[in-house]
């Protein structure tokens, strides 16, 4: 814990268990609702499998966010081994209340709190995290670290298809109008993450080419820069394998020693986008 400062971040900046371990970072789950059932966010809980299933079956499914009593409860935890001051980074405040919950537990810890909203989701709100982490290690300070988690969240690309936007609009992440515009004539939908909403960004008539431009806007978005890239999907391996291998090859020189990371979204995401998502977040290194 350097410096005595502490990081916290949610399940849905999607660090893998043992990395977040590695760096100190304390992971609070969001909660999923299956079928009437609440489970933690996690390979004990709510998994992408069974948000798969259940989308697939239109069993009811819903997120919600971790309530101020169970940040608080993280804070009071960290506190108690030693950390005197708290870094707590989350995904965007338009897209969850968890944010909000950051800020009202901060009114009861017993350790002063700086909240962040990065304004991203997913591993664009990883990407944050990691680089305060770094900025902390390097003996910065609470401020300095926040402030580089929002420059990284601000220069970072977050864009996906989906197979509907019917997901996205019961969820409420989306106007009915600007879901219904997005799905007229059958179209195929490319999203993005525009300060902190789900906006529409293209359409395209097959899901063939809307991978191939996927990966164009991808590479457009790493221009020449150093860059850090993940691709995501929803029950969708084989499609974001291939966007994975045609980035790693295409944008080699971005990347340097660095590989594309690639897996399945989380469950909280998942619930929001529906199998047959794929994702591309292009990050600029620091």
């Amino acid at each position: 814990m350097p410096g005595r400062i502490a990081i916290v971040t949610d399940s849905t900046a999607s660090l893998p268990a043992e990395l977040a371990e590695a760096r100190g970072i304390t992971v609070v789950p969001l909660q999923v609702v299956i079928g009437g059932t609440s489970y933690d966010e996690g390979a004990e809980g709510a998994t992408p499998d069974a948000i798969s299933a259940a989308l697939k079956q239109w069993t009811p499914v819903s997120t919600s966010r971790p309530t101020p009593a169970r940040m608080l409860e993280a804070y009071r935890a960290l506190a108690a081994s030693g950390a005197k001051k708290i870094l707590s980074i989350h995904l965007s405040a338009d897209m969850s209340g968890t944010f909000e919950s950051a800020q009202l537990a901060a009114k009861d810890s017993p350790v002063p709190v700086t909240a962040v909203d990065t304004r991203q989701v997913g591993i664009g709100t990883g990407f944050a995290v990691l680089t305060a982490a770094d900025v902390l290690d390097e003996g910065g300070s609470v401020e300095q670290a926040a402030a580089a988690a929002l420059v990284r969240s601000a220069g970072t690309t977050s864009l996906f298809y989906v197979d509907t936007l019917e997901h996205i609009r019961r969820g409420g992440r989306m106007t009915a109008a600007a879901a219904i515009l997005g799905s007229a004539l059958a179209v195929k939908p490319l999203l993005r993450i525009d300060d902190g909403r789900i906006e529409p960004f293209e359409k395209v008539r097959t899901a063939a080419k809307a991978l191939a431009r996927l990966e164009e806007l991808a590479v457009e978005a790493a221009g020449d820069q150093q860059v850090e890239v993940a691709v995501a999907h929803l029950a969708s391996a084989e499609r974001a394998a291939m966007l994975q291998e045609h980035l790693s090859r295409r944008l080699a020189a971005n990347l340097g020693e660095r590989p594309i990371s690639c897996g399945e979204l989380g469950a909280v995401l998942g619930a929001h986008v529906g199998p047959g998502m794929v994702a591309v977040c292009v990050s600029p290194v620091l």
